[in-house]
């Protein structure tokens, strides 16, 4: 029926959409904020320095651009569902078992699943202070509950975290290293937190910075997946493997979580193109390495430029600084932000994480890093 034949049929309804048609969506997502990404353009400049996403400065590998640009001959064809020659892969990599290893577009996916999968309205999940965002949407997208642990130095506190867990808790979060401080738990911690967990409680560790971490107390966790039935870990080839625009990540852990996992997950999440260039990136670790070692490298320089300038930097072990700066008038973080835009440069306002006078920024190449170094030195000159 017509909008203006309903009217005829009801001359007393007022002219305009009819009342009460509309689909309504469930009322858990009024509270959502959708996730926003870091941004790649300015207003005025032809090319942009884009430091605000944490992408690898050296892209990917050369194998992993060759194979994906040839699976152009075949994009009428339906990915491998299973992807289980990308999954035999990352088994044969780390060891692992690849019965127990799911292939998502990109980790965040995951999370996402495993909300569909283990969380219902009014369930609960625990994190840290700081962490990633999208554990708190993938948990409001099915209703439940955040429950966020006070950090000890931006670092996750295992303690805090342990006296959140509760009847209603389902799942506990914790990425290591940590998005957006840098951060890391020692592996002791890792197991400590797992220790004191329910059964029930299903402990996910987001190792998708794992490939930076050089401390010799770190461990991503695979182990603890492999030997426990309420561990996943998950990983990514967005970083280290430079592949952020095919999102491809994967999973490890006990067989009734794959399980699961798999009933809620779309049947060909992970496209050929990207299936075949992350299974090339994999077996190309010399530049993984590559990128490693230049991170470290441009990592500590860049720390100890900004601290000789003043700076109060959190320490990182990741592909990104978390800059703090002075809540005053000329000297903030939004003022700072101004400044290198004026660069052409593009970095992380982190307020939505509560970091309101902080500003994360990613590693460059060496070139970039200069340019926002200078930018940052005059403008603690000027403050």
């Amino acid at each position: 029926m017509h909008e203006s034949d309903a009217r005829a049929r009801c001359p007393n309804q007022k002219a305009g959409p009819l009342a009460s048609t509309a689909p309504k969506p469930l009322a858990c997502l009024d509270a959502i904020e959708p996730y926003k990404g870091g941004e790649a353009k300015l207003k005025g400049f032809d090319t942009t320095m884009k430091l605000s996403s944490n992408e690898n400065a050296l892209g990917p590998s050369p194998a992993a651009k060759a194979a994906f640009a040839a699976a152009v001959d075949n994009l009428h064809i339906y990915p491998e569902g299973a992807a289980t020659a990308l999954r035999g892969a990352i088994a044969s990599r780390y060891r692992l078992e690849a019965g127990r290893i799911i292939t998502a577009a990109g980790s965040d996916e995951i999370f996402q699943l495993l909300a569909r999968a283990y969380l219902a309205p009014g369930d609960e999940i625990v994190q840290s202070q700081y962490a990633f965002l999208i554990y708190r949407l993938a948990a409001q997208q099915s209703g439940a509950i955040t429950r966020a642990a006070a950090d000890v130095n931006y670092k996750a506190d295992v303690d805090a975290m342990l006296a959140l867990v509760g009847p209603k808790t389902k799942i506990v979060f914790l990425a290591n290293p940590n998005n957006p401080t840098g951060t890391y738990l020692p592996i002791s911690e890792v197991r400590r937190l797992h220790a004191g967990l329910p059964k029930d409680v299903l402990l996910c560790l987001d190792a998708a910075y794992a490939e930076y971490v050089t401390a010799h107390d770190y461990e991503a966790g695979m182990e603890l997946a492999g030997q426990n039935d309420n561990v996943i870990i998950t990983r990514t080839f967005s970083k280290i493997h430079g592949l952020a625009a095919l999102r491809v990540g994967w999973g490890y852990g006990a067989p009734g979580v794959i399980e699961a996992l798999h009933k809620v997950r779309g049947p060909f999440n992970v496209s050929t193109p990207a299936q075949l260039a992350a299974r090339a990136a994999i077996d190309d670790m010399r530049h993984a390495d590559e990128s490693r070692d230049e991170n470290a490298s441009e990592l500590a320089r860049v720390v100890q430029r900004l601290c000789g300038l003043g700076y109060d930097v959190t320490p990182s072990v990741c592909n990104f600084v978390l800059v703090h700066f002075p809540d005053a008038p000329g000297k903030s973080a939004k003022d700072a932000d101004a400044a290198l835009r004026q660069r052409g440069v593009i970095v992380r306002a982190v307020a939505a994480y509560g970091l309101p006078h902080a500003l994360r920024i990613s590693i460059g190449r060496p070139d970039e890093n200069s340019i926002v170094l200078e930018a940052l030195e005059a403008f603690a000159g000027q403050a």
